[in-house]
C-alpha cells in the first residue's frame, strides 16, 4: 500500500479526472456574453463593429434606487479616415441593455 493519502480513496487515474473536474469549468456561451453592435462612422461612412464583456467591461454606477452597468468603449476606422467614435453603453444588473449614445457615429 503506498503512503501517499490520495492513493487510499483513488487510483491516479481517477485523481487526475477528480483534478480535472474540479478545476475545469464550464465556459460561459458566447451569445450571451458579448454585447454586440456596429456603429457607422459620420465622416466617412465605414461601419466598424465593437462588443462589450458582459462579464468583464461593466462598471456599476448607482443611479436612484437600483444599480446600472456601464461601458464605455472608444472605436476607430482603419481604412478611409482615424474619426473616434465614442460609444456609451447602460444595462441592467440582468445585463439588459437600457441606453445607447455614441458621439462621431450612428448605430447601424
Amino acid at each position: 500500500m503506498d503512503d501517499r493519502p490520495w492513493s487510499i480513496v483513488y487510483s491516479r487515474k481517477e485523481f487526475m479526472e477528480f483534478l480535472k473536474k474540479l478545476f475545469s469549468g464550464s465556459p460561459a456561451k458566447p451569445e450571451k456574453r458579448y454585447y454586440t453592435f456596429s456603429v457607422k462612422c459620420l465622416r466617412c461612412g465605414e461601419i466598424i463593429e465593437g462588443r462589450v464583456d458582459l462579464d468583464n467591461d461593466l462598471s456599476v454606477e448607482y443611479e436612484s434606487n437600483r444599480d446600472v452597468y456601464y461601458a464605455r468603449k472608444m472605436l476607430m476606422g482603419n481604412n478611409k479616415c482615424f474619426q473616434r467614435m465614442e460609444v456609451e453603453l447602460k444595462f441592467t444588473s440582468t445585463r439588459e441593455l437600457l441606453e445607447q449614445h455614441v458621439t462621431g457615429g450612428e448605430f447601424s
